[in-house]
């Protein structure tokens, strides 16, 4: 086994069975892009549905799994808002959520326009 096989194995193993699913959806979406290059397609969401009761932390983790081509970083900052708004402000849970599927599919509508910017 080479070294970098060997170092993403051992992060793979440190990580919970959600994140683990969220590296192989975005390992598979790699792949896609670099088999693609000539036709390119932009990635899709996945189709992870929303549980009943979900947390907002949940959902957080929920939907950075479905949209595993946008970056994290970009969204922290709206994340963080919506969290506070909840934890701070007492807002429900079900419209923090509600809330925050709108701003990942904002974020996954601004990523298609500049991918469609490129060709």
């Amino acid at each position: 086994m080479k070294r970098n096989e060997r170092e993403l194995l051992e992060l793979f193993q440190q990580l919970d069975e959600t994140r683990q699913a969220g590296l192989i959806d975005y390992a598979l979406f790699l792949v896609e892009r670099a088999d693609g290059a000539g036709e390119r397609e932009v990635a899709l969401p996945l189709d992870i549905p929303r549980p009943e009761n979900e947390s907002v932390v949940k959902a957080i983790k929920r939907l950075r799994s479905q949209y595993p081509m946008l970056e994290a970083g970009k969204l922290l900052n709206d994340t963080s808002n919506q969290m506070t708004r909840h934890m701070i402000h007492g807002v429900p849970a079900h419209e923090v959520i509600d809330e925050l599927e709108q701003l990942f599919r904002n974020h996954y509508d601004a990523f298609v326009q500049r991918f469609h910017a490129r060709d």
